[in-house]
């Protein structure tokens, strides 16, 4: 196999110009026929590969539509920011099927992980001052939420006023009744938390959490910052050959159990010496770090109880990588509009990412087979669309 890899504009363009001649006898104007690659003027000007493109770049790749302007105009290329706004919220509004899809699939998840970040909507900052009058909430977040169920994971984005726990109700609200009870693994912050009473979960809490306490002040207090991570560390090298073994979730939790629980039960009855002996001032960052473990010790040790708790929730911030990389680029959406494209285009693009697929690729797809998408939204998601395109011969074409 021989690989030539070449340089090439983000979005490319070809000009056909076609000849036009003049009878000198009766003055009839005769013009060249259109090439068959160029479509003809039925076809649309932007192919849904450009489409593809812009959204990757934007959503997927944090680069602002100002950037990819200024790129394409270098390369002689003119495409105006606003031109590409248009395009992509037409698609979104094209390809909606497939997020309403995506939503209603990640309810069905048997561990759902979530999460927020603060974001900026010039639309809803206006109404701050008027909103702090009156006592309601002035916040904007982008919500993340990772779905995962065997060999799947699903990513969500939700930008506005709630925070993660709300958003996360009302995509359990789509949970199938006969489902058993999910695992909810976030940190400890109460805005995380506010499910209904009505929507059971199993709550886990992040274990990297209490970590990073140590962490932060482990150069202060270095022998127990020490102690307490080298016991952390033999938990996470427990569930790494866990995974290594290839071990079902039942197979875990007897392992975690032979192996890890009576490191936890030391470090507990450790946490708790130094605590009770006054070895370590409470107030001090770390008698705060050992507070926290405690005071969420059960939570903090799902993992010990229930088949198929995560240790921590390091997956919902990875996938929030991608709203903050638009956060540090773009600094802002203008509008709830523009969040909700954003929103979309991200849990798309993500989505394909954990499940192995080709974002561009898919968002392409998803443009050209609408219809059949409208149809059957379930056939057309990242990791089974491959499946739904192979059945009509059509074959991979990342270009």
């Amino acid at each position: 196999m021989l690989v030539r890899i070449v340089g090439q504009a983000p979005i490319a363009a070809t000009v056909y110009e076609m000849e036009r001649l003049r009878c000198n006898l009766c003055g009839e104007i005769f013009t060249a026929p259109t090439p068959q690659e160029a479509g003809g003027e039925q076809q649309r000007k932007y192919d849904e590969t450009a489409a593809a493109m812009m959204a990757t770049l934007r959503y997927g790749g944090g680069m602002p539509l100002n950037r990819l302007k200024d790129l394409e105009a270098s390369l002689g290329i003119p495409l105006p920011a606003s031109t590409q706004w248009g395009i992509v919220e037409e698609v979104a509004q094209l390809i909606q099927p497939a997020h309403d899809e995506l939503i209603r699939q990640a309810a069905q998840g048997e561990v759902l992980h979530n999460d927020d970040t603060s974001m900026k909507v010039l639309s809803l900052r206006r109404e701050k001052l008027r909103e702090e009058s009156s006592g309601e909430r002035t916040g904007v977040f982008t919500s993340g939420i990772v779905s995962t169920q065997p060999g799947r994971r699903i990513a969500l984005f939700f930008t506005g006023r709630q925070h993660a726990g709300e958003n996360l109700s009302e995509v359990l609200e789509r949970r199938a009744a006969q489902l058993a009870p999910p695992i909810q693994m976030c940190d400890a912050l109460s805005r995380n938390l506010k499910l209904p009473a009505e929507l059971e979960v199993i709550v886990g809490h992040c274990l990297a959490h209490g970590r990073r306490r140590f962490v932060a002040v482990a150069e202060n207090f270095p022998q127990s910052c020490r102690h307490v991570l080298e016991k952390l560390g033999a938990v996470y090298a427990n569930d790494a050959l866990a995974r290594q073994r290839g071990l079902s979730p039942e197979q875990r939790l007897r392992f975690h159990q032979q192996h890890s629980k009576s490191v936890m039960d030391e470090l507990e009855a450790w946490l708790q010496t130094q605590l009770a002996e006054k070895r370590v001032e409470p107030n001090s960052g770390l008698g705060t770090a050992m507070t926290y473990l405690l005071k969420h010790w059960e939570r903090l040790t799902l993992f010990l109880r229930q088949a198929g708790a995560p240790l921590d929730n390091n997956v919902c911030e990875r996938a929030l990588k991608k709203a903050i990389l638009h956060r540090k680029n773009s600094l802002f959406y203008k509008t709830q509009n523009g969040a909700r494209v954003g929103d979309l285009f991200m849990s798309l693009i993500h989505t394909a990412e954990l499940c192995g697929a080709n974002p561009f690729d898919y968002l392409t797809q998803l443009q050209r087979h609408t219809k059949e998408l409208a149809a059957a939204p379930a056939q057309w998601m990242p990791w089974n669309y491959r499946q739904a395109l192979d059945r009509r011969g059509v074959r991979l074409d990342c270009r």
